[in-house]
């Protein structure tokens, strides 16, 4: 018999903060049970496995980032449309670092396809018409966005602007700037 008031959704939601507070990879089944105060064995009605978790958690920080980009763009076209994305996605991962660390777990193709991934690539889309970008350069730019607002949010988050002068925000409004001027005069093949 299932635990009163355990269900995969509560399970969910406090994985994705014990992700936050230790770290997405340290998320497993027992660390959770011991959460509750229950027994590994008491999880397994509403999870498959730590992999069961770990994919609901993901799907969990996609969809919340997703509604998060969605409200941050709203009305909004270019360059602002840019950085009001570039910052929502910045903002959820610095609130929410095991999330976000989420947000990265490959998932099956099936599963991937379920997802808010799905919305995340439309709103980048969406953003590039403001550029006049056509397809293949359009693909490219998508990744291109992705790579950079990972990339730097990543280095960002384990120290790595810390050390030197100027500060990480200024050099991000001036990534963010760069990336508009590149979008609005992309090369030619």
């Amino acid at each position: 018999m299932a635990r009163a008031g355990l269900t995969a959704e509560r399970l969910t939601q406090a994985g994705a903060e014990l992700a936050d507070q230790v770290g997405f990879d340290k998320v497993t089944v027992s660390a959770l049970a011991r959460r509750f105060g229950v027994k590994d064995a008491s999880l397994y009605s509403h999870l498959k496995n730590s992999q069961d978790l770990k994919t609901r958690i993901a799907l969990l920080a996609l969809a919340e980032l997703a509604d998060r980009v969605a409200a941050a763009l709203a009305g909004r076209a270019g360059k602002d449309a840019l950085v009001a994305f570039a910052n929502a996605y910045r903002d959820y991962a610095r609130e929410h670092p095991g999330r976000y660390a989420a947000t990265r777990l490959r998932l099956d193709p099936e599963t991937a396809a379920a997802s808010a991934g799905g919305r995340h690539a439309r709103m980048t889309r969406a953003i590039l018409r403001g550029y006049d970008l056509t397809e293949p350069d359009q693909t490219h730019a998508v990744r291109l966005l992705g790579s950079v607002f990972h990339g730097y949010v990543s280095l960002e988050m384990a120290g790595g602007f810390s050390h030197s002068a100027p500060g990480s925000e200024e050099s991000w409004s001036r990534a963010l700037d760069a990336l508009d001027a590149l979008l609005r005069n992309w090369p030619a093949p």
